[in-house]
């Protein structure tokens, strides 16, 4: 057999294997979009978070802080009113009294980086807003959370609003105006250890067109 009739035939092969491949992609289709819009990497960072609650010594760089704002403040808001304020908390002192002060922060102690996601209430009543700003600093929040996940780091979210004892705490350690309603802390570091995320799915909790 000659070299070019070879190389031929092997070329007649790899189209037939290619086609094979089109029309059974093809017919499939259905398959492969069910596939897709739940393997993108958006999707696969909601799924894998979980909550982080203790820290190594790296810190934050200063472009990662920048991100994790950016994407706070990118989170859907009623009527636009954007009514938040994010405090950017580095200062080791103020992180130990945290943590020596909230039972529930404890792990401030161990983190290098916290954000108070705070309701901006002069904001949310002047845009006609102020019943829905806990919605919106919660979905900032979540924000922040996912984007710190997506860079390797982990947070957890910490409630401080409705407390009054930790709303006062907050308010007075970090000298907040009036208006501006601490919602919660969210510690933020690089995980001390792997992290195993819970499976939250329960089917009898979802309900089609009525309870």
């Amino acid at each position: 057999m000659k070299t070019s009739q070879f190389f031929c035939i092997i070329l007649v092969i790899a189209l037939a294997i290619v086609s094979w491949r089109l029309v059974r992609g093809g017919s499939s289709s259905t398959e492969t979009a069910d596939s897709l819009a739940v393997t993108n990497e958006a999707y696969d960072c909601i799924m894998t978070r979980t909550s982080c609650r203790a820290f190594t010594d790296y810190r934050p760089t200063e472009a990662q802080i920048d991100s994790l704002v950016r994407a706070g403040l990118a989170a859907p808001t009623a009527r636009n009113a954007r009514p938040w304020d994010i405090i950017v908390i580095t200062d080791r002192d103020i992180l130990d009294t945290i943590a020596s002060e909230c039972k529930n922060i404890k792990m401030a102690a161990e983190a290098p980086l916290a954000l108070v996601a705070c309701g901006n209430l002069g904001i949310a009543r002047s845009k006609g807003g102020d019943e829905y700003w806990e919605q919106d600093v919660s979905a900032m929040t979540e924000n922040i959370l996912l984007a710190a996940h997506s860079m390797g780091l982990g947070a957890v979210w910490c409630g401080i609003y409705p407390i009054p004892e930790r709303v006062k705490f907050v308010k007075e350690l970090l000298e907040l105006p009036d208006s501006i309603e601490p919602l919660n802390i969210i510690p933020i570091g690089q995980p001390k250890s792997p992290l195993q995320p819970k499976d939250k799915y329960d089917a009898e909790r979802i309900h089609y067109n009525g309870y």
